[in-house]
């Protein structure tokens, strides 16, 4: 088991963060689905457990070139669906990620506490001291390119480069966050993710359990540098407006899954 503890500090509101991830998120997972792989979304609806309410999704992923070379090599065809099973009660969010063929052998959680600061604050997870202790901080600067790939780079995501028309914030600039902390006139949060992987495969255990993490940091990064750059496309919606789209999403990944699976059936005949 590795635990590490990501913190993404934003130029937004706490509440502006609950619309912008989750129109974000609807977005990624459309950019994500065709040829016949994608986001499948079974459930989306409202949930409430032991005084815990909130929004309750569980999604398949169909992403087979995703996966590491050293998975598909081993792995049965057909059963790299990763399943996410999310419970989603703002502020605090809980994502767990599994696979039906490695059962209890894999399993990614993703524990989200979003917070009105600078990202200073240690341990809000309330883990026990030893689990802490062992628990490595990373924080990520979303205007700093500098730890993203040239293939994953885009000038038009760059919050260092882009500067929001409807709410004046941007560009970044290297001392962003100290300005940030400064400026009663502008809002912010820290995004705390403590992820907990595990990967149970003899001889492959360490290795990928590093580079899961290693795959969750970029994801993170990428994924807020958008969100934040997409400021302008989410910053009037309310949370009505996204729970419409998510359902027109739903529908329109449905409908490209189908499609690919009649072109891959036409091949098959053909």
């Amino acid at each position: 088991m590795l635990i590490k503890e990501f913190r993404i500090v934003l130029p937004l509101s706490v509440e502006e963060y609950q619309v912008g991830q989750l129109y974000a998120v609807a977005e990624a997972s459309k950019s994500e689905t065709g040829g016949g792989e994608g986001v499948e979304v079974l459930v989306n609806e409202p949930y409430e457990n032991d005084g815990e309410k909130g929004q309750y999704t569980h999604k398949i992923y169909h992403l087979h070139s995703k996966v590491p070379g050293a998975i598909r090599i081993v792995a049965p065809k057909g059963s790299l669906e990763i399943h996410e099973k999310a419970w989603n009660a703002y502020p605090y969010c809980r994502t767990i990620l599994t696979n039906t063929w490695m059962k209890d052998k894999f399993m990614i959680k993703i524990e989200t506490w979003h917070k009105p600061d600078m990202g200073d604050q240690d341990n809000v997870h309330g883990l026990d001291k030893s689990s802490w202790e062992a628990t490595e901080v990373v924080d990520i600067d979303i205007a700093d390119k500098s730890g993203i790939s040239p293939k994953d780079y885009k000038a038009d995501m760059d919050p260092a480069l882009f500067k929001s028309e409807k709410t004046g914030r941007g560009p970044l600039g290297p001392d962003w966050k100290k300005e940030l902390a400064n400026n009663p006139n502008c809002p912010h949060m820290c995004a705390y993710k403590l992820v907990t992987v595990e990967f149970k495969l003899l001889g492959l255990q360490g290795k990928m359990e590093s580079f899961i993490q290693k795959v969750e940091k970029r994801l993170f990064t990428l994924f807020h540098r958008q969100l934040f750059c997409w400021i302008d496309r989410w910053i009037d919606l309310s949370m009505d407006d996204i729970r419409r789209m998510e359902e027109e999403t739903k529908n329109e990944l449905d409908e490209m899954r189908k499609n690919d699976e009649v072109k891959g059936m036409s091949a098959d005949v053909n």
